[in-house]
């Protein structure tokens, strides 16, 4: 930042700003603080010390997203559809338990708890979060792909026997 925006937002006139600058720049340089402070013409910056930079480097590399089994998937993509929806309903359309599913789902912070639903048993509604948004690169459910039409089942005639 300039030191000239430091200065207003302090209320100090910029010689003071200088100071107190030059003040924290030697104290952090003493003390060997993890950050130090920079001037650069008339520009200061906060920067990492150089020596300690790659711990810094190690914190902020990318997480690795962790992957998820063809179950836990479409156990997603249908509450990702379908939300807010039940295990029951997810389990009508994948056509298998999803306890599983959903337990590890909601460790993982890419689904939630988001009410109940009103019917028999009162079953636990399901739906995204910004954890699901970020982990796919969308900003907006609205964004995921569109369904496929669905293809029409072809009635396979099996021959009588006797």
């Amino acid at each position: 930042m300039s030191i000239s925006d430091l200065s207003a937002a302090l209320g100090l006139s910029e010689l003071e700003t200088v100071q107190a600058v030059d003040h924290m720049e030697r104290l952090f340089d003493d003390q060997k603080r993890g950050i130090a402070v920079r001037r650069y013409g008339d520009h200061l910056r906060l920067e990492t010390r150089p020596e300690f930079a790659p711990y810094v480097e190690r914190l902020l590399q990318p997480v690795q997203r962790q992957s998820l089994s063809q179950t836990a998937m479409e156990t997603l993509a249908v509450i990702a559809y379908r939300q807010p929806t039940t295990k029951g309903e997810v389990e009508q359309v994948s056509g298998v338990k999803c306890d599983y599913s959903v337990q590890s789902l909601l460790q993982k912070g890419l689904i939630k708890e988001v009410g109940r639903k009103e019917a028999l048993g009162r079953p636990i509604l399901y739906a995204t979060t910004d954890k699901f948004l970020e982990h796919f690169g969308i900003s907006d459910i609205r964004e995921l792909p569109p369904l496929p039409d669905p293809q029409p089942v072809e009635k396979v005639e099996e021959p009588l026997t006797p």
